[in-house]
């Protein structure tokens, strides 16, 4: 009977190091390698995915992604704003329907030739 009780705790003794190894370790460890910080990215996303509260605030976020089209900004939708239509119409806004442009060149172009 001694002799089982002792090759049970050399059992013990054997698989003890292999179950502790199994167990989720408690913090993530920064490796430094040539001055220069690896953090354990698997183990901090692990970290941030375990937080009941982000289902409820992933939910929150996408509820805030979801506005109704009434609701966003004109320039979302397609419709123009008085910036962009200021932008485009130069210095012409509110005083002429065509837009300001530059005034024509006058000359040859140099790839023309003579």
């Amino acid at each position: 009977m001694n002799y089982l009780s002792n090759v049970a705790a050399g059992l013990l003794l054997i698989t003890l190091p292999i179950i502790a190894q199994a167990e989720e370790p408690l913090g993530c460890v920064d490796v430094s390698v040539g001055g220069y910080k690896a953090p354990d990215y698997n183990c901090l996303s692990q970290q941030m995915g375990n937080n009941p509260e982000g289902a409820a605030a992933a939910q929150k976020n996408r509820a805030g992604m979801n506005v109704p089209v009434d609701k966003r900004p004109p320039n979302q939708v397609g419709l123009a704003t008085p910036a962009a239509t200021s932008t485009r119409m130069g210095n012409t806004f509110g005083t002429s329907v065509k837009p300001q442009r530059p005034a024509p060149t006058t000359g040859t172009s140099p790839l023309m030739g003579k």
